[in-house]
């Protein structure tokens, strides 16, 4: 009866490093200037919930603030602002499925562009998303940007160190495994 107790923790400690690799959120670093094309990066990434964005950008220059519809979104009415941070690196988790509006507080940035529509969608396995990058590639700037330039956008980092722990989890699983069966 010992031996079975024994197996079944080992197989319930592997199941867990198993389904803890594959659940990792992503995290999105934004490059928030108004050289920056956003919403070009944001079309070309896939964003699930409980990935996280996180915007750097000069504090005193700028700042984020969270827009709730679609309407002052594109009017860049900040006045009813949901959120507003300022610290140079702000962070927001995608906490649920659908579009969340971002623009800069800075009167005139979000007439300037700087703002950026994220769609979230459901599910948490952001490691089947090419948004694991280190860096993600240059964009080039739409004709709402000001300054023509190409930038990088953002830089996307999985949680590398919970991957890592989830791996070694996995080995420490294997091995327990192994000395269970070999155990005098």
């Amino acid at each position: 009866m010992n031996g079975v107790y024994k197996v079944c923790l080992v197989m319930v400690l592997y199941a867990l490093a198993l389904g803890t690799a594959g659940t990792l959120a992503a995290k999105h670093v934004v490059t928030w200037d108004l050289s920056s094309d956003m919403n070009s990066w944001a079309k070309g990434k896939t964003f699930k919930v409980g990935d996280q964005l996180v915007f750097k950008y000069s504090s005193g220059l700028h700042s984020v603030v969270e827009l709730s519809s679609e309407k002052e979104y594109k009017n860049c009415d900040i006045g009813n602002a949901l959120d507003s941070k300022s610290s140079g690196s702000d962070e927001f988790k995608l906490t649920k499925a659908g579009t969340r509006y971002f623009a800069c507080g800075t009167m005139g940035h979000c007439d300037q562009g700087m703002k950026v529509q994220i769609k979230t969608v459901a599910g948490t396995d952001s490691s089947s998303s090419s948004d694991n990058d280190q860096d993600s590639s240059s964009s080039t700037p739409s004709s709402t940007s000001s300054p023509s330039s190409t930038t990088s956008t953002t830089s996307t980092t999985s949680a590398a160190g919970v991957q890592s722990v989830a791996y070694l989890l996995l080995i420490f699983a294997l091995v327990g495994t192994m000395s269970l069966f070999y155990v005098v």
